[in-house]
């Protein structure tokens, strides 16, 4: 079952990533610009997998359902495990990419940029980065949970959910 968890955050991290990272740059005001969407894109995905790797995201998010005595896989413990994630993930990708962004706008505009204040562009963007993270992540687990299971040659038992 490592194998499946690494499998899941690296995936679940370069999907995060790629969208949050597209979400940042098409809400920035400036339209969409590749080179800094490419550097965010591979900053939050190093950040994605380091915190996928260091964080137990199962045990956590296991505990959040067990605590409010959910039925495991069922809808109310999904939605909660993805909030779990969306809460551990989209703060700590916002907060680098808004310092990333700031710092770019800056050198590029040699130090003349007008920016919003940090604390007001940091909540704009986590709000929006919640909201959309949240969705993906609902999205995007169970498939890529079947996904790296089959990849890690794990089968779940038959006539019940995967294991996660």
């Amino acid at each position: 079952m490592k194998k499946v968890g690494i499998i899941m955050s690296l995936l679940m991290g370069v999907t995060m990533s790629f969208c949050l990272s597209l979400t940042g740059n098409l809400t920035s005001g400036e339209g969409f610009q590749l080179m800094p969407f490419l550097i965010s894109f591979a900053v939050s995905t190093v950040i994605s997998i380091l915190i996928g790797i260091i964080v137990p995201m199962r045990k956590l998010e296991g505990g959040a359902v067990s605590a409010l005595k959910l039925k495991e896989h069922s809808l109310p413990a999904k939605l909660v495990s993805a909030l779990v994630s969306d809460l551990i993930y989209t703060p700590v990708i916002t907060l680098a990419m808004i310092i990333l962004a700031r710092k770019m706008a800056m050198k590029m505009s040699n130090g003349h940029a007008q920016l919003p204040p940090f604390g007001l562009m940091f909540v704009k963007s986590l709000i929006i980065s919640l909201i959309v993270a949240y969705v993906i992540i609902l999205i995007v687990t169970p498939i890529y949970l079947k996904l790296s299971m089959k990849l890690a040659g794990v089968n779940p038992p038959a006539g019940k959910p995967p294991v996660d």
